[in-house]
């Protein structure tokens, strides 16, 4: 099929008739991780149920497992759709990297306090992810071991220090401990806490504070 195809195709070729109910079944999808996003946000995962999901879109309990397996997996895709709602508007679809990150976090922070169905959400799970054998436990893992790297290289590099120096790695867990808490103080009291605002100064300070000459820090 050619790149530029578009939809709908001609009604009297294949192409059309394929990809009609490929379209409709993505669609369909992502209701689904829509109201997954919001029963798992209310009740958590062990509470949240498969039925609770299905009655939010009209579907049957076995139609939401036909389009994803299984509520773990369900439960891992509407994690990865969050994330890739994080970079929907950026080019390439993916997040700047070295030190233009860190102003990408501070934009991540405002545009979370226009969403707080996703915030709450990925609040609710991440709490429950570290108790036994909860099936997010790994994602969030992994997703927290990426975040560091990527933010001690951004980091390394607004500062000009070594990515194996102990205090940019501090910095960059400080950085991610500063969002997530932020995000619990922001969903129990939204008047009290401005997140872009907290981030930036974080950043800021932790930027400054690494690059003060020596002889300031000694």
């Amino acid at each position: 099929m050619s790149d530029e195809q578009t939809w709908p195709a001609p009604p009297a070729s294949g192409a059309g008739r394929a990809q009609r109910p490929q379209k409709r079944s993505g669609r369909r999808r992502a209701e689904i991780l829509d109201a997954a996003m919001t029963v798992f946000g209310e009740r958590g995962y062990a509470n949240g149920s498969l039925q609770d999901i299905a009655d939010r879109v009209g579907m049957t309990h076995a139609g939401v497992l036909h389009h994803f397996g299984s509520k773990e997996q369900l439960l891992i895709a509407l994690l990865e759709y969050r994330d890739d709602a994080d970079v929907a508007e950026l080019e390439g679809h993916h997040a700047p990297r070295g030190a233009p990150l860190l102003e990408h976090l501070v934009d991540t922070a405002e545009e979370n306090s226009k969403r707080p169905g996703i915030v709450q959400t990925y609040t609710v799970l991440l709490g429950e992810s570290v108790t036994d054998k909860h099936p997010a436990r790994n994602f969030f893992a992994g997703r927290f071991a990426g975040l560091r790297d990527m933010i001690t290289s951004a980091v390394a590099d607004a500062t000009d220090r070594s990515m194996d120096d102990p205090e940019v790695i501090g910095a960059a867990s400080a950085v991610i401990a500063t969002m997530d808490g932020l995000q619990t103080q922001w969903l129990l009291d939204k008047d009290a806490v401005d997140m872009r605002a907290v981030v930036d100064l974080t950043i800021r300070a932790l930027v400054r504070e690494l690059t003060k000459p020596a002889d300031v820090i000694a």
